[in-house]
């Protein structure tokens, strides 16, 4: 099949071209486009009961809701506010209202705090109604530039903190290190083909196929977003930007090692193409099959951010694949050896000396190899045990130099941590509620860990009332969470008069409702693509025995890369803990791309098998051959996730980290020894039943050769 597929795209280079071409332009001009969403809400199913509260809050009370920004107010020399300081807070705050600023509905300032180093105005705005709605971020920033020169002069200082403000931020964030991001890897990407083929033309290759199908991707994703309703987290952007280019690099460079390879061994160039495509096509095919089935397990997950993420991923995979497998071997049997320009390199076999000595140590010992790589991987994955899971989305998604974060910070001075998001306590009832049954109510939700509990908010009928209750920790915090999983849902439960029901609601509440959900994930979707991947590799390698170990090597190398990410940010920096969704980010990737990469050495193994080598002999000529391929391919698609670590926040330094450590992991560990270690071990037994390494008569090239003219 992959043979025929060659032989088409080489004979009809123009017309693939063509066909991409007007492809990319039906697309791009017709899809809608790509919106994303910053509230974790929206992820949540509904019989979670913090959405179930949200639903209550939005009938019962349509035109009530907590503040979207907070302006805090402090001395510039860190002193208690006197009197007159409280009052420019009043006239600043009675300007800003005065000025009637677009979707800035109404500004309340209240009193100093107890100790007067801080004092607050709650702004409400007008409801956001989709994920492209821009009002409240173009009203926060329109009352930051009106509030600013009203405290300069003065010996205050202030600044716009609370939701709004937060997402703002994070947006402005997102954007920035989304352009970081994207000229860091392709810079990475530049120098790396550099050095590696030491020509401007295959360097350059990857940036213009996969910068020109990248309309392609967002538009099938905006499409398939409509059509499903899926919601886009505001960090897949970046995610997509790395993936795209660093997969699709992957899989040009697996072709032009090969491409290379064969033009070496004689071959013209359209026939050493064609060649190219039908013997690496399986293997990358196979290896994206696996990615793509791992990514798509995800619309099994409880959260929509995941169940959308897996499509749009799988989406940017296939569309590299087919352009790797179609686009470039059209492009390049045009260029033919120009392609290589200036370098003469290719004309001639490297000696190989660094990987062919590796590949010999290892096929002479290879329990060595597996036992030392093994224990590596054992030793990080036992770190692994201490991870802890934080939820801190928004404020880990922008720089620490924001504005909402130093005045969200500076808040903690004088109120509750959890003033910028405090918590909702929906009690309803079938009759109304007396002041009696509502005031005793109110004092039983004054548990450990809350910090105020406000006058309830009660409906016209008096069947539905809204405590605004404001949590002593951060409601991020692991404290936060703790207090609304266990003591408050308790109190609400509990109290609640007879005959009525309780929902607690607001962000912690969301994010308690998230951790169930994750478990939930952890539970369901691993095994299920555990059990995908371990098919596509049966089918693949025609085997039931090297699915097991080949799993079983990337589970290790998943809990090495989860270990030394906490080792790195818990241990060694001293954060609380890492972003909750990294686990599943880090499956994604390192489960995902390290098949990926057993994939092409196991397909290069066996066929090094097929030529009749015994299986330790095969191991080490797998590793001489396919070793600079897969360790290229591991510097370059590592390199790209690392980009992500200069965005400048930390949700998207730790992901960068964690998933160019797994990929090295992946690579470097699993991939270049403990699967070809473990192969040479097991023997012909890791090739049952389907004896995938019996030697096979070469076939003739009357196959390829004769199909491709000139």
């Amino acid at each position: 099949m992959f043979a025929r597929l060659g032989r088409l795209v080489v004979r009809h280079p123009w017309k693939t071209i063509g066909l991409w071409v007007l492809i990319v332009i039906a697309v791009v001009a017709t899809a809608p486009k790509l919106t994303s969403t910053t509230d974790q809400s929206d992820f949540l199913p509904s019989h979670y009961e913090s959405i179930q509260a949200a639903q209550l809050q939005e009938k019962a009370f349509p035109q009530v809701s907590a503040p979207a920004a907070i302006i805090v107010f402090e001395r510039s020399d860190g002193a208690p506010l006197t009197d007159a300081d409280a009052a420019t807070v009043a006239a600043v705050t009675t300007q800003l209202s005065d000025a009637h600023l677009a979707d800035v509905t109404a500004i309340q300032a209240t009193p100093p705090s107890e100790n007067r180093l801080i004092q607050i105005a709650a702004v409400q705005m007008t409801k956001v109604t989709s994920a492209g709605d821009t009002r409240q971020a173009d009203a926060v920033k329109a009352l930051r530039k009106a509030l600013h020169p009203k405290v300069d002069g003065t010996d205050l200082k202030a600044g716009i903190t609370g939701q709004a403000a937060q997402g703002l931020d994070a947006q402005e964030s997102s954007t920035k290190g989304l352009a970081i991001i994207g000229i860091a890897t392709i810079v990475l990407i530049l120098a790396l083909l550099l050095v590696i083929f030491r020509s401007p033309v295959i360097a350059l290759l990857p940036i213009v196929v996969i910068g020109a199908v990248t309309g392609v991707v967002n538009g099938l994703i905006g499409w398939v977003s409509k059509g499903f309703d899926l919601k886009i987290d505001s960090s897949v952007s970046s995610i997509l930007v790395v993936v795209l280019y660093g997969v699709g690099t992957d899989y040009i460079l697996f072709l032009m090692f090969r491409y290379r390879e064969r033009l070496r061994a004689g071959e013209d160039p359209k026939t050493a193409m064609v060649s190219a495509v039908s013997r690496v096509g399986e293997a990358i095919t196979s290896a994206a099959g696996a990615v793509i089935i791992a990514f798509m397990a995800l619309i099994l997950s409880t959260l929509g951010m995941f169940r959308s993420l897996g499509p749009a991923l799988a989406i940017a995979v296939a569309v590299a694949l087919l352009a790797g497998l179609t686009l470039v071997p059209a492009i390049v049997s045009l260029l033919g050896t120009k392609v290589f320009w200036p370098s003469k390199a290719w004309k001639s076999e490297p000696k190989g000396a660094r990987f062919g000595a590796v590949g010999g140590a290892l096929g002479r010992r290879p329990a060595v190899f597996a036992g030392v790589s093994g224990l590596l991987l054992i030793a990080f994955g036992a770190i692994a045990i201490g991870f802890n899971p934080t939820f801190d989305l928004t404020s880990g998604s922008t720089s620490d130099a924001s504005e909402s974060v130093v005045y969200s910070k500076d808040l903690l001075k004088g109120l509750p941590a959890g003033v910028t998001q405090p918590s909702d306590v929906l009690l309803k009832s079938p009759g109304p509620l007396t002041d009696e049954q509502l005031t005793a109510y109110r004092n039983a939700l004054r548990v450990d860990g809350v910090g105020q509990v406000a006058d309830p908010v009660v409906s016209v009928d008096k069947t539905v009332a809204d405590f605004k209750v404001t949590l002593a920790s951060a409601p991020e915090s692991d404290a936060a969470l703790a207090t609304v999983r266990g003591p408050l849902r308790d109190a609400a439960h509990a109290a609640a008069p007879p005959g009525s029901t309780a929902v607690v609601g607001g962000l912690t509440s969301v994010f308690v409702d998230f951790q169930a959900a994750m478990n939930h994930d952890y539970a369901v979707v691993f095994p299920v693509a555990a059990i995908l991947i371990m098919i596509v590799l049966a089918l693949l390698l025609r085997s039931l025995v090297a699915p097991w170990y080949l799993m079983f090597s990337v589970f290790l190398g998943f809990a090495a890369t989860l270990g030394a990410a906490v080792l790195v940010f818990q241990h060694l920096q001293g954060q609380t803990g890492l972003i909750f969704t990294l686990p599943l980010i880090m499956y994604l990737f390192v489960v995902a791309l390290g098949t990926d990469y057993n994939i092409l050495m196991v397909a290069r193994l066996r066929e090094e098998a097929r030529e009749g080598n015994e299986p330790r002999q095969a191991a080490a000529l797998a590793v001489r051959h396919t070793g600079p391929t897969i360790a290229a391919a591991g510097v370059i698609l590592a390199g790209t996730f690392a980009s992500m670590m200069l965005a400048g926040n930390t949700v998207l330094s730790q992901m960068g980290f964690a998933i160019s450590v797994g990929i090295a992991i992946a690579a470097f560990v699993m991939a270049m020894f403990f699967t070809p270690a473990l192969t040479a071990l097991i023997g012909h037994i890791a090739w049952w039943p389907g004896h995938g390494d019996a030697v096979r008569e070469p076939k003739e090239d009357t196959d390829i050769r004769p199909s491709v003219e000139v």
